[in-house]
């Protein structure tokens, strides 16, 4: 991704425990499936993603357990589920080299930020990710807190 789409992009929803918990690999770009009320809800700022993941089905992919809310100006007739699997669109080499990544090397596709590219689409950052044990979290902990401490010091020390 060229640096002048990273700037024209705008994020509605990210997950941040995601690198907390996960060692991520690989990054891709995929479209998501949505209606037209759900395009609504991100265009306001609201989804979460924190305990969503992706899957393989039917030959392709599905983000499972993303909480889109209900566009509440709809009216009750044409909402869609909060929870529905939304179908990811990817290139078909994209899609079995990641599904064979989770079969074989047992590694998890996590969902790391939904948003919208400079041409108004919505988007979602998946990341292939292995988990990490609880020492690696605290490792991961301790490095950040001596960047915190290691930056305090140089700020008073001038």
């Amino acid at each position: 991704m060229s640096k002048k789409d990273d700037d024209d992009r705008k994020v509605v929803a990210e997950n941040r425990r995601a690198r907390f918990e996960y060692f991520i690999e690989d990054t891709f770009e995929a479209g998501i499936s949505l209606t037209g009320t759900e395009v609504k809800s991100l265009r306001k700022g609201q989804a979460n993603i924190t305990e969503s993941y992706a899957s393989a089905e039917d030959g392709g992919l599905v983000l499972v357990n993303a909480h889109i809310p209900e566009y509440q100006m709809a009216g009750n007739f044409f909402q869609h589920a909060p929870r529905r699997p939304r179908k990811l669109l990817l290139h078909r080499r994209e899609i079995d080299k990641l599904s064979q990544a989770v079969q074989r090397e047992g590694m998890t596709l996590i969902p790391l930020e939904i948003y919208f590219n400079a041409r108004g689409r919505a988007k979602l950052k998946l990341g292939l990710a292995k988990g990490k044990k609880m020492h690696d979290k605290r490792e991961t902990s301790a490095k950040r807190d001596w960047q915190r401490q290691k930056a305090r010091l140089m700020r008073e020390k001038g």
